[in-house]
């Protein structure tokens, strides 16, 4: 919870700034920019299509610890963006692609972990709770993202957003999550 907490606040930060950087420092047009984002969706789509294959491949930990890592990494190439504007583009629809991949990749073994690890009758009590934190960030990044981005900058901001969201998996590191191969059997307690 405390990595896709830390991934969404700044995720957040990012969002909140990412389409003005895009049009007014970067001068991409509206319906390019449509175009951009919906690579996000393309890269989702095959996300979820490949996640069942990648944690068997890999094991269910390390998938999730891989979307945890490349659902902000992509989001490097947007204040990186520079040159000429097709490189620009191609920059920001990779950022969208890859950052709409790898969040899938988090979210589905995010997801089949939590449905292996809690309990029948716990499971609506910590999903809620996950989902109050993790939603309850956002609306703090988005604040947090306009006010650092009308005080140090767009491009600025946009760099701490995408270095703070890829910190967020070193949450991890300590736990036994980058090591689980299988998802356990339920567990149930009476």
């Amino acid at each position: 919870m405390l990595a896709t907490a830390t991934i969404n606040l700044f995720n957040f930060v990012f969002h909140a700034l990412f389409i003005l950087y895009a049009v007014r420092s970067l001068h991409v047009r509206p319906g390019t920019l449509g175009l951009v984002l919906g690579a996000a969706a393309v890269g989702g789509v095959i996300g979820s299509t490949i996640t069942g294959r990648l944690g068997r491949w890999i094991g269910i930990g390390p998938a999730f610890v891989l979307g945890c890592i490349l659902f902000p990494a992509p989001l490097v190439l947007v204040p990186l963006a520079g040159g000429p504007h097709w490189l620009v583009l191609a920059m920001l629809f990779l950022a969208e692609f890859g950052s709409g991949l790898g969040v899938m990749i988090l979210d589905i073994s995010a997801a089949s972990i939590r449905a292996a690890l809690v309990p029948d009758r716990l499971r609506s009590r910590v999903s809620g709770a996950y989902m109050v934190v993790n939603n309850g960030v956002r609306p703090i990044g988005a604040l947090a993202g306009g006010l650092l981005g009308s005080t140090i900058g767009l491009r600025p901001t946009l760099w701490i957003a995408v270095v703070g969201a890829i910190a967020g998996f070193l949450w991890l590191l300590p736990s036994p999550l980058p090591k689980m191969r299988e998802l356990p059997q339920p567990v149930e307690v009476s």
